[in-house]
């Protein structure tokens, strides 16, 4: 452990020198790239010197003078060109190379400016000249110390090279007057230096904390932008990801735009834990980035959905795409040496077919993916019209819905279940009918699945049952109501305490209301499920498995809850498919009942035959158009007391 550690601790070392070490050198190329800034400031400078030496060799007559005022103009230009020839942002230029081209120019004109003063000393010219010199190269030193701070080795070189010929020129004049002068330049030059350090240091300490400070913003922003359990971008990284490629994209590209949902991924977490579930996660996200394209953007948007956009060349490619990413994603995982499964739903729009803009994009891969789930999950759905138009039918039935239920356009029918041995009636099942006052009677297939995604379904729910315990409390004391439950009603909150009062309000004995639900409740939320149905069953409620057959794991549910009536799927009875093996499982389910003391009702029972073979296999109870359809409640009463009064007739008989 002690050496992990020290590895740990030498690795955080290593890397913090190789970022003090990048961060170093871009200080320094930031640094020397403001030598170059400015230039016009080098040119009024340049401009200055030769004008002084001019006027300086002009009234002194000297050639000498002449001289050095021609070099130090060849030198100042020299220095102008390269100034403006040369671009310090070019990376092909590197920092050593414009820190040297500077060096010579800038060396050499310090060199000639402060020779050509020391000069005019030396040949004694008049006090005019000497003062005109001395100063002027004194003014450049003194000024080009604080500009070139940056680089104080360039700085104060400078500062020296010009002032250290004047001051041996003064030394040399062995007058009380020159050696002050070497004194105060003697003086002028550790001053100057400190001066220039100081200023560098306060640019450095900035330049490295504007760097830091960015860096750590850059770093604040790729954080924002990233999911943190797959490291694919998150819903901001994707948001962003598509404004840049939308900014970036030729009129006449295509994009295609996949939305991932995995089906059913809730029970991965309920099952395995959630640590399992983010490692199966994590292997979607491994997964989609090694099928998509290199320039595709991949995301997780947030629980179990995936979005991922990438260019395509056609509809036909987009396809191919779509079905690798599929196949990939459906492809058994290995978890701790255990297999999953995982299936997933995807939804895809494309760039410009079905939009030109993102939030359009997004919209039609959702609705497609909406789509693809309500189709029976695992599949793939490309956009088209008819789904925009399916949408606002929706919502037109949403919003009619609310509406009917505000306006009383909603009735209760019943359909009878009827006791296979006595042909007596035992239960009836409540349906929910909507007679619209414009368009007639709508199907329950077609507003039922508008409210479950709605949540008007509570409401809509919680009527039902309110209305149907009313009505049934009127029938016969043997007589049970069945009621349909939505997982979506029991997830509500107080779901048990709703259904009591409206027991209570209608007068209703517990043990005459049956709530039938499906498997798909226990999928969705174990926990709110096992609490509603142990307080409703405390005060006598029954419960029933419907549409059993047709999910999963039916036997674990069977064995962990209460029910007392198990329904049988149509699709056993007078389904496509109807033969030799569903007659076997009937039987099985019959025989299975029997033994755990539960009701076995058939359902869909349209023919006599349908009906002898069902009881024959061992079904109690059947249900279907053979012995009656769905009726309003005065007809439910009129078949009872049809029933009683024959009862009558063969007891006084």
């Amino acid at each position: 452990m002690k050496v992990l550690s020290t590895l740990a601790r030498l690795r955080t070392l290593r890397l913090e020198r190789d970022w003090s070490d990048k961060l170093s050198a871009r200080v320094r190329r930031l640094l020397v790239t403001t030598l170059y800034t400015q230039p016009g400031s080098l040119a009024i400078g340049a401009l200055n010197g030769i004008a002084a030496t001019a006027v300086a060799a002009w009234f002194s007559g000297l050639p000498e003078l002449w001289v050095g005022s021609m070099v130090l103009t060849i030198i100042a230009v020299a220095r102008v060109a390269a100034a403006l020839g040369i671009s310090p942002e070019s990376k092909k230029t590197s920092t050593q190379t414009l820190e040297i081209i500077y060096e010579i120019g800038a060396f050499s004109y310090a060199l000639a400016i402060g020779g050509i003063a020391a000069l005019a000393i030396w040949l004694e010219t008049s006090a005019e000249v000497q003062v005109l010199l001395v100063a002027n190269a004194v003014c450049y030193g003194v000024a080009v110390a604080a500009r070139n701070a940056g680089r104080p080795s360039i700085a104060i070189g400078q500062l020296t090279l010009t002032c250290l010929p004047i001051m041996i020129a003064a030394l040399a004049m062995t007058s009380a007057g020159y050696f002050t002068l070497f004194i105060t330049m003697a003086l002028l030059l550790p001053a100057m230096g400190s001066i220039t350090m100081n200023i560098f240091k306060v640019l450095r300490d900035s330049i490295s904390s504007a760097e830091t400070s960015a860096r750590l913003a850059e770093k604040m922003k790729l954080l924002a932008r990233t999911d943190v359990v797959t490291g694919l971008a998150n819903r901001a990284g994707l948001n962003h990801a598509m404004v840049e490629t939308m900014m970036s994209i030729e009129d006449d590209a295509n994009l295609a735009l996949f939305w991932i949902d995995l089906d059913r991924f809730k029970e991965v977490n309920d099952l395995l834990g959630h640590p399992v579930g983010d490692r199966v996660l994590s292997e979607v996200a491994r997964r989609l980035r090694q099928v998509c394209p290199d320039d595709a953007t991949v995301s997780r948007f947030g629980g179990d959905e995936f979005v991922v956009s990438a260019p395509v060349l056609d509809r036909k490619h987009a396809e191919r795409l779509a079905s690798e990413i599929h196949f990939e994603i459906m492809r058994p995982f290995r978890i701790d040496g255990d297999r999953l499964e995982v299936r997933a739903s995807l939804g895809v729009a494309l760039l410009p077919e079905d939009g030109s803009d993102s939030d359009t994009l997004m919209q039609c891969a959702d609705l497609a993916l909406y789509h693809a789930k309500i189709g029976g999950r695992g599949q793939t759905r490309f956009f088209d019209k008819s789904m925009t138009r399916d949408l606002v039918r929706r919502r037109e039935i949403e919003d009619e819905l609310r509406t009917a239920l505000q306006r009383e356009e909603l009735s209760i029918f019943f359909q009878p279940i009827v006791d296979l041995e006595t042909g007596r009636i035992r239960a009836f099942e409540a349906l929910i009918r909507w007679f619209h006052p414009e368009k007639g009677e709508l199907a329950p297939d077609e507003f039922i699945p508008v409210a479950e995604e709605t949540g008007v379904i509570v409401t809509l729910g919680n009527w039902i049952t309110a209305q149907a315990a009313r009505i049934a409390a009127q029938w016969p004391e043997d007589v049970t109501v069945a009621v349909n439950l939505s997982p979506l009603q029991i997830r509500a909150p107080g779901a048990a305490l709703g259904i009591q009062n409206a027991l209570r309000e209608a007068g209703l004995d517990p043990h005459r209301l049956e709530l039938e639900v499906t498997e798909s409740l226990f999928v969705e939320d174990n926990h709110a499920t096992a609490n509603f149905i142990q307080e409703l069953s405390a005060i006598g409620v029954k419960f029933a498995l419907d549409d059993f057959g047709t999910g999963y794991s039916s036997l674990g549910y069977i064995n962990n809850y209460p029910f007392n009536k198990i329904k049988v799927d149509r699709s056993f009875v007078s389904g496509k498919n109807v033969g030799r093996k569903s007659d076997a499982i009937i039987r099985a389910v019959a025989e299975m009942g029997s033994t755990l003391e539960m009701e076995i009702v058939a359902e869909g029972l349209e023919t006599l035959e349908q009906v002898n073979a069902v009881r024959e296999a061992g079904c109690t109870l059947g249900q279907g158009y053979y012995f009656s359809r769905a009726v309003p409640d005065y007809l439910a009463a009129m078949l009872l007391a049809q029933e009683r009064e024959g009862d009558a007739r063969k007891a006084s008989g």
